[in-house]
């Protein structure tokens, strides 16, 4: 289980650098939240993966870290309404630059 979670992990990385590289800005976007739900992941592991323990402390014996939980919690709050603002900056440079590159420049300049 711990092997698939970590391949998991590497892949969405690998896939999320690859689309940073790239020169567009949707990409780039998309790239930069593959990468924050890699890093989530990430972070929600490192609680331990536990199956069949009490979500509630004090029920059980052993029970899964909350703090990791937490992190991701507010990690995803924060993730969406970053994706929201990078957004509606590529949106606005693209309506007053006219293409979408992440440089700014155009096709034939260079």
């Amino acid at each position: 289980m711990e092997a698939l979670v970590a391949i998991a992990i590497g892949v969405m990385t690998s896939c999320a650098i690859y689309l940073m590289l790239r020169a567009r800005t949707f990409p780039v976007i998309l790239g930069l939240t593959l990468l924050s739900y890699a890093v989530n992941l990430f972070i929600f592991v490192m609680g331990r993966l536990s199956t069949g323990n009490p979500a509630v402390i004090g029920s059980g014996e052993t029970y899964p870290d909350p703090v990791p939980q937490a992190l991701v919690l507010t990690a995803i709050v924060i993730g969406f309404a970053m994706t929201a603002f990078i957004l509606v900056l590529a949106l606005r440079a693209r309506v007053e630059l006219g293409n979408d590159h992440v440089d700014g420049n155009q096709e034939g300049r260079t």
